[in-house]
C-alpha cells in the first residue's frame, strides 16, 4: 500500500503519475559478514565461497543486487469522495552501479562497510540457507519484465475529525500471469489502508496504517500466507508556495517467522526513512526522494532513490 496523497479533486478529475525508483540491497548474516571481513582483496564470489558460507555454523545468507522499477499510475475520481487507481509496473534486476558511491559515503562518515570490500562491485550475489533450501545465484535471475498490476479504490472523508482528514482504501495486486520468479508469485495479494492527515499553515502531518495479505507460498523463498502490517509516519514542510519538503518513516513486520528461519536479522522489524522534495510546475508535480534503512540493516535495501512526475487538472484546485 502506498501513502495516500492529500490533493482534493472534484468528480471526473483524472491524474497520471510516473515514478522511476532504483534501490541497492546489501544484506547478510553476521556469520557471512565475519567470513567476508576475514578475506583479503576483492573477488567474484563462486562455488568455493558459497560452500564456505553455507558451511558456517547456523544459517547464513548474502543478498547483493540492485533493482529498478518504473510505475505508471492512473487515477480517476468517480465522485467527490470516491476514486480509483490502476498501477502498472516494470522491473529490472542487475548488479547496478551504486556500490562504489555507497562505500565512499560509508568511508567518508566512518560507517562500517559490512563486508562489502571483499566482493567485486556491481555483481549479483544471492546466497541463502533458509533452512537448507541452499540458494546460490551469481547473475541476475532475470533481466526483468512486467509485474502484476495493482487496482485500488479510495474514499476521502467529507468532514474533519478533530482537525484530521481521513482516507480509507483497498487494493489488490492481481495475478494476471503465471508464477515467474522475481516477477510474480502467480497469486493475488490484497491490502487495506487508513490514513489520517492534518494541515497547518506551513506544516502537514500524516499517519498511515495498512495490512496486506501476502501469499508467499510460491516465491523463491517460500513463506506461509500471512497478513503483513505497516505503519507510515510523515511530516511535510512548505519551503515556498510551490516547493515542499517531506520526511517519512516506515515500519513493517518481516514476512519470515521462526518456522522459516532462526536468523534474527531476517525476523526483525523493517525500518526505513525517506527524505524527499517536490515542486509544483503548472498542473504537474516533480518529485525526488532518497530512502535509507535504519537500525536493522540486514533485512531491507541499503539505499533507494526515486524520481517522479505527476500531472492532473486537479492541481489547479485548492491551496498550494
Amino acid at each position: 500500500m502506498r501513502p495516500a496523497h492529500a490533493i482534493h479533486a472534484p468528480a471526473g478529475t483524472w491524474a497520471i503519475e510516473t515514478e522511476l525508483a532504483h534501490q541497492n540491497t546489501w544484506a547478510l548474516s553476521r556469520g557471512a559478514r565475519d567470513y567476508l571481513d576475514s578475506l583479503d582483496g576483492r573477488r567474484a564470489l563462486g562455488p568455493v565461497e558459497v560452500a564456505e558460507i553455507l558451511a558456517l555454523p547456523g544459517e547464513n545468507y548474502v543478498f547483493d543486487m540492485e533493482l529498478a522499477t518504473l510505475d505508471l499510475t492512473l487515477h480517476y475520481k468517480f465522485t467527490d469522495r470516491w476514486g480509483g487507481y490502476l498501477v502498472m509496473s516494470g522491473v529490472n534486476y542487475s548488479g547496478g552501479f551504486l556500490d562504489s558511491s555507497i562505500e565512499g559515503f560509508h568511508d567518508a562518515f566512518g560507517f562500517d562497510n559490512n563486508g562489502r570490500p571483499a566482493v567485486r562491485r556491481n555483481d549479483v550475489n544471492l546466497i541463502a540457507d533458509l533452512r537448507n533450501a541452499d540458494i546460490a545465484v551469481f547473475n541476475a535471475p532475470t533481466s526483468g519484465g512486467l509485474l502484476d498490476p495493482t487496482v485500488g479504490i479510495r474514499y476521502s472523508s467529507p468532514t474533519q475529525v478533530k482537525g484530521w482528514n481521513f482516507v480509507i482504501e483497498a487494493a489488490a495486486k492481481v495475478a494476471v500471469q503465471g508464477k515467474e520468479e522475481f516477477l510474480s508469485t502467480g497469486r493475488t495479494d490484497y491490502g487495506v489502508q487508513a490514513t489520517l492527515q492534518r494541515f497547518g499553515d506551513h506544516h502537514a502531518w500524516y499517519v498511515g496504517a495498512s495490512a496486506v495479505y501476502y501469499d508467499g507460498r510460491s516465491s523463491i523463498t517460500p513463506t506461509d500466507p500471512q497478513v503483513v502490517p505497516t505503519l507510515v509516519l510523515g511530516w511535510e514542510r512548505h519551503l515556498g508556495s510551490r516547493t515542499h519538503l517531506v520526511l517519512q518513516a516506515y515500519v513493517s513486520d518481516s514476512v519470515y517467522t521462526r518456522d522459516d528461519t532462526d536468523l534474527d536479522e531476517l525476523l526483525g522489524l523493517k525500518y526505513q526513512l525517506s527524505l524527499g522534495i517536490y515542486r509544483r510546475i503548472g498542473r504537474g508535480v516533480l518529485s525526488f526522494a532518497i530512502t535509507e534503512n535504519l537500525q536493522n540493516f540486514n533485512n531491507t535495501p541499503d539505499v533507494g532513490m526515486q524520481l517522479g512526475f505527476a500531472y492532473s487538472p486537479a492541481l489547479g484546485y485548492g491551496p498550494e
